[in-house]
């Protein structure tokens, strides 16, 4: 399996790797860092800004993933995660370090949607879900090895050095992306220029994969809900120091099991039925979280929790592209990224109000997320016929292909 992928699909793994190991470095010493601040009621907000900036830069990275390139949508993205990880420890106020976490979510607007769109271009239609799941297998290694990574360099060395190390990080992204060949069509690339930031309507949204893009928003609620209260959770259990990071750790390691094991089981089943499944057992891993008094219970939660979401990711990134016209793959992905963003924003700043610093309150921030995932079910299943795994019109890809040349092709 793994050899009959290109070397372009491998170094845009890496690129990926890179990438979510550098913001996900900060995120368990984030919460502290702004209460130690003055803003620890404002802890909702750590997710929440960066998923704002991340959900309104969506319209632009698509469009531009279209017209001017995967590559340089790409490189942006990144660089914005390298200087903002540089001036984390310049943010020495409230206001100053909102402002940054704002700032940084452009990085989220504008690499993933370009990763996944240079990724459609150069992978066979029949081998869209294993490959997603594989990018994601990567992409949750970056997510798995940086907090806990994040938290001992915190504890051993110093936040700063933490806050640098995210942002080269960030860099060596970058240097391997300027290694990569560029897949969209000549015939379909522009200049840059600002005339190409002005958006029509139909270019923010696409409404081939509305579908998805709804699924997507509420089976990533609890997502967000999660990355705000788990770090305080994790202490209130007892976990601190180097063993704060365990539920991320056991979340990734179940995500990335279950993406091996059966990254194919969307391309050969279909979306909507493995999508039926995969949210059914997000709603038992929020289950095992509304009742976690200790340890074993909360970290069999993050486990289930993460089979789920690493069988749910990848085909939802796939179903998007299935049904994206390959014109517009920048923007039907970057409709599920928007979807994406909101559901995690959301979740953010709810889990924030409803927990409010109160223990007793974490039950509740868990039974939302279940509601939202089981709202997710219902829609599956009475709302969406299931269709066959290929997509419905793919004309053009094989113009990608040819462009990419056969060392990116896989």
């Amino acid at each position: 399996m793994l050899g009959s992928y290109s070397r372009g699909f491998w170094l845009m793994c890496l690129s990926s790797f890179l990438f979510f190991l550098s913001f996900n470095l900060l995120l368990p010493e984030l919460p502290q860092h702004l209460a130690d601040l003055g803003g620890g009621q404002y802890k909702g907000f750590i997710i929440a800004l960066f998923t704002l900036t991340a959900a309104i830069s969506r319209p632009f990275s698509g469009k531009l993933s279209d017209t001017v390139g995967r590559i340089p949508v790409m490189i942006f993205g990144s660089l914005v995660c390298f200087v903002c990880g540089f001036f984390y420890p310049w943010a020495l106020t409230v206001s100053s370090f909102l402002l940054l976490r704002l700032l940084h979510g452009f990085s989220t607007g504008f690499k993933p949607t370009a990763t996944a769109a240079f990724v459609a271009d150069i992978v066979p239609a029949e081998k869209r879900g294993e490959a997603m799941g594989l990018l994601g297998v990567t992409g949750s290694l970056g997510m798995a090895a940086g907090p806990a990574l994040g938290s001992w360099v915190a504890a051993t060395f110093s936040l700063n050095t933490m806050f640098y190390l995210s942002s080269g990080a960030a860099l060596l992204s970058v240097l391997v992306q300027g290694t990569l060949t560029e897949t969209l069509p000549p015939a379909q690339r522009r200049k840059f220029s600002p005339a190409l930031l002005k958006l029509k309507l139909d270019e923010i949204l696409e409404p081939r994969v509305l579908d998805p893009a709804l699924v997507t928003l509420l089976c990533l609620f609890p997502y967000g809900a999660v990355l705000t209260v788990i770090p305080d959770q994790s202490r209130l259990l007892g976990l601190t120091g180097s063993t704060k990071g365990l539920f991320y750790i056991c979340y990734t390691v179940a995500s990335l099991a279950v993406r091996l094991v059966l990254g194919k089981a969307s391309d050969t089943h279909g979306r909507v039925p493995v999508l039926r499944w995969s949210a059914g057992i997000l709603a038992v891993g929020l289950a095992v979280l509304v009742w976690s008094p200790s340890v074993p219970v909360f970290l069999l939660g993050a486990l289930i929790f993460g089979l789920g979401t690493g069988l749910n990711s990848p085909t939802l990134y796939a179903w998007t592209i299935d049904l994206s016209h390959p014109e517009r793959r920048g923007r039907g992905v970057a409709t599920m990224y928007i979807a994406l963003e909101v559901g995690i924003g959301i979740g953010a700043l709810l889990a924030g109000w409803i927990f409010d610093n109160q223990p007793g309150r974490l039950p509740y921030v868990h039974a939302l997320s279940l509601a939202s995932v089981l709202l997710a079910i219902a829609y599956l299943l009475l709302a969406v016929r299931p269709t066959p795994a290929q997509p419905a019109n793919d004309a053009l890809a094989a113009q990608a292909m040819a462009v990419a040349g056969p060392e990116e092709v896989v």
